[in-house]
């Protein structure tokens, strides 16, 4: 193409080496306009790249807005070479266009299973990209070359793999206008030996189409009559465009193709996620070490490098003095030159760390790798570029909170007694409803009893640009959307558990309007609920709501009057459900109350005890209900004391008698103990019933009973069983150790109250 207006430059995504040696190459050719890889859905919001406030690195996102999961990002960093193309055409006012395969017919050409090239799946990352080292082959006989042609170029010049071969020879150098022309013949004698044929006949045709209608508005620009035509493209490109077929063939691969409705928008990006680590297929390794690659000046690079590295672990507290830095660019450098390179590159600076700065050891070494080689940038959007109302309000909302959103994870303590505080955790509860899960919560008020705070881990990444479009459909603020995406989900919610779980999410969320419509339809579930175990696994989060409601200021009354009517429902028909069950339902209703018995403790309402108490009452004394739950029922009133030691010892002297089947005494002895031993260390007479029932049993019994009694001591801790077997060991005469009655004096007893009161929040 000696005589053609095409000048092709082949580029790897992202790289800082091609980047420099890119703009050395447009000042050369003074062209007269650039045509660049990417979505021509996104040639009007190029102007924005003139905006100070746009800084990379950011994507381009191009999304069906009636389907916002499928969509396409093609992400920028500042020393990406197609960012650096387009700056370079908008600062001198040259036409700049993008001149892919427009997203709206790739979108609809994409088969099930085919992810198409920087398009990104639901992990928000990018699937293989043909212009990246693994989509090319360079040796049909060998699957492994096959996969990857640069590894092939690079173990054919004397390196382990390609990846180190291109860093040293284009991304940590960058200073050749030959570059390209080296770039065309090698991916041109990469094509011609590979061929295509380890990909799918869909991704084949698909490529076609690209490479076709990136040919077509090449011939488009000719026919404007620029001269000095820029062509910016991935390597693997470069051969299907450097000699153009007819335009009839082009035609007819595009002829008809279907097209989706689509927009598009600027969306922040990270390092994180562009690092192949995430899985993004046009990825890099270090993008982090990129970025310094494209600042720094090749004679100050090492002790730059090093200089950072030092910066960084001294922020931890670890030790790094300026002996250990100069000894650290001298190893790299020796290594350097060892390898007969011109300078240290990652890996030698890598080595020399380790080695002198982290004297071997990987865990600072690690710490390097995340925060410098990866790296922590989050780009940054102007404010007005177009973005659906949703995504305004949540940044309006992160500036009152005074939550910037970071690529980093972040621990967020918060004080619930605090508005800040509280307004923060509304967000984040909110945003959560939402599928926004910008926040991780850690710990709340309900383990950390009475603390007031709760823990959240914060990391934004790009896919919550996404979730945000697709959220977006319930309303055009985080409330209103949240709110209508809770009642909808109450509507389809079909189980009480599920109802109590939302009642609980909509008042951590402080979604008032929502408040009414959930818990009418809770309400109304709870009315006409006749599964005892859904009913019992409802009364724990409605308890915990009133119990913690007031911490966030809320109002829980109407969860209240579902609880009044739900609590003596499941008294009334606990009884009942406990007959005629087999073990594992058995086992399952044992779960089911002993979840509800705490929380209806704890929240001390005299009626809801009444009526728990009288039904617990009536599984102890019931003959025609599962032993397991008897045996529950007569611990759990035990504990509560309001079954004395001597009604608990005849309940246990019945269900232990000797006439009983063994079987159901072993289950009922099961229960009663619940998985804790202090009740037999700490209560002789209960200790002498067990003991005499077991000396009692005769031989065949106590082979038939044993599995059973050993499947309910096995739950005891290991020093419950130890305590246990030393009770064993001693003389009948010997009674263990027991609660002793001491006059409580209590005048002393008031004394911590109010230090108590203030540790817990509870001061007046």
């Amino acid at each position: 193409m000696a005589d053609s207006p095409f000048h092709l430059f082949g580029i790897r995504h992202h790289g800082p080496g091609c980047a420099c040696s890119l703009l050395q190459a447009l000042e050369a050719l003074n062209p007269d306009c650039i045509l660049v890889e990417g979505p021509p859905e996104g040639q009007a919001l190029l102007e924005w790249l003139r905006d100070p406030e746009l800084v990379p690195p950011v994507a381009l996102l191009v999304y069906d807005p009636k389907d916002a999961r499928e969509a396409v990002f093609y992400p920028f960093a500042e020393f990406s070479p197609e960012w650096q193309a387009l700056r370079f055409g908008l600062e001198r006012g040259l036409p700049t266009r993008f001149f892919d395969l427009p997203v709206a017919h790739r979108l609809a050409l994409d088969a099930p299973g085919e992810p198409l090239a920087e398009d990104i799946e639901e992990t928000e990352t990018a699937a293989e990209d043909p212009d990246e080292v693994s989509e090319a082959a360079a040796d049909p006989d060998s699957e492994q070359r096959r996969e990857d042609p640069l590894d092939w170029l690079g173990r054919a010049a004397g390196y382990s793999d390609g990846e180190s071969w291109w860093n040293h020879l284009v991304e940590e150098r960058g200073d050749g206008l030959h570059l390209f022309a080296a770039i065309r013949e090698a991916m041109t004698l990469v094509r011609e030996e590979s061929g295509d044929d380890h990909w799918t006949a869909h991704r084949r045709e698909h490529e076609a189409r690209r490479e076709a209608h990136m040919r077509k508005l090449m011939r488009q620009a000719r026919k404007e009559g620029f001269e000095r035509i820029a062509v910016v493209c991935g390597a693997w490109h470069v051969p299907a465009l450097a000699e153009l077929p007819s335009a009839a063939a082009d035609n007819a691969l595009l002829k008809s193709l279907p097209k989706r409705a689509v927009e598009a928008t600027w969306v922040p990006w990270s390092y994180p996620h562009l690092s192949t680590a995430s899985g993004y297929g046009a990825g890099i390794a270090s993008p982090g070490w990129y970025e310094h690659l494209w600042h720094s000046a090749p004679e100050r690079r090492a002790i730059g490098w090093v200089a950072r590295a030092a910066q960084l672990l001294r922020a931890e507290d670890l030790d790094c003095s300026s002996a250990h830095l100069i000894e650290a660019v001298r190893l790299a450098d020796a290594l350097a030159a060892m390898r007969e390179r011109p300078q240290p590159g990652l890996d030698e600076l890598d080595e020399a760390l380790r080695t002198v700065v982290c004297q071997g050891e990987e865990a600072p070494l690690r710490l390097i790798h995340r925060a410098l080689v990866i790296g922590e940038r989050l780009g940054r959007i102007p404010e007005q570029t177009p973005v659906v109302p949703l995504q305004r309000d949540i940044t309006e909302r992160q500036r009152a909170v005074r939550l910037k959103p970071e690529a980093s994870r972040k621990t967020l303590d918060l004080d619930l007694r605090k508005p800040t505080d509280l307004a923060r955790s509304h967000l984040l509860h909110r945003l959560s409803l939402l599928g926004i899960d910008w926040g991780e919560v850690q710990r709340t008020g309900r383990s950390v009893k009475g603390t007031f705070h709760e823990v959240w881990t914060l990391q934004w990444e790009p896919r919550h640009a996404l979730a945000i479009i697709e959220a977006s459909r319930w309303g055009n603020s985080v409330e209103e959307a949240a709110t209508r995406r809770v009642i909808d989900a109450a509507e389809h919610a079909d189980t009480l558990p599920a109802l109590c779980e939302l009642v609980d999410r909509l008042l951590l969320a402080d979604l008032q309007a929502a408040i009414v419509p959930v818990t009418r339809r809770l309400e109304d579930q709870a009315a006409v609920a006749g599964d005892v175990p859904q009913m019992l696994g409802a009364i724990p989060p409605l308890t915990s709501i009133l119990r913690y409601g007031n911490v966030r200021q809320t109002d829980s009354g109407l969860v209240a009057h579902v609880l009044a009517g739900l609590v003596p429902r499941a008294a009334l028909a606990l009884p009942g459900a406990c007959t005629a069950l087999d073990d594992e339902a058995a086992d399952a209703m044992r779960t089911a109350i002993q979840g509800a018995d705490r929380p209806l403790r704890l929240l001390q309402d005299a009626e809801f005890e009444q009526a728990w108490s009288q039904a617990l009452t009536s599984l102890a004394e019931c003959t025609t209900c599962h032993a397991l739950i008897g045996g529950l029922a007569a611990r759990l009133l035990f504990d509560a004391q309001q079954a004395d030691l001597e009604t608990t010892a005849r309940r246990l002297s019945l269900a232990l008698s000797l006439a009983n089947d063994p079987a159901p005494a072993a289950a009922w002895l099961e229960g009663f103990l619940n998985q804790s031993a202090l009740v037999l260390l700490h209560d002789p007479s209960l200790w002498a019933l067990v003991d005499d029932w077991v000396a009692g049993l005769s031989e065949e019994h106590f082979v038939r009973v044993l599995p059973l009694v050993r499947r309910a001591f096995s739950a005891f801790a290991p020093a419950e069983r130890r305590q246990l077997g030393e009770r064993a060991r001693r003389p009948a005469s010997v009674a263990p150790l027991a609660m002793t009655d001491t006059a409580i004096d209590p005048a002393r007893a008031e004394r911590p109250i109010p230090l108590l009161q203030r540790l817990l929040g509870f001061a007046p």
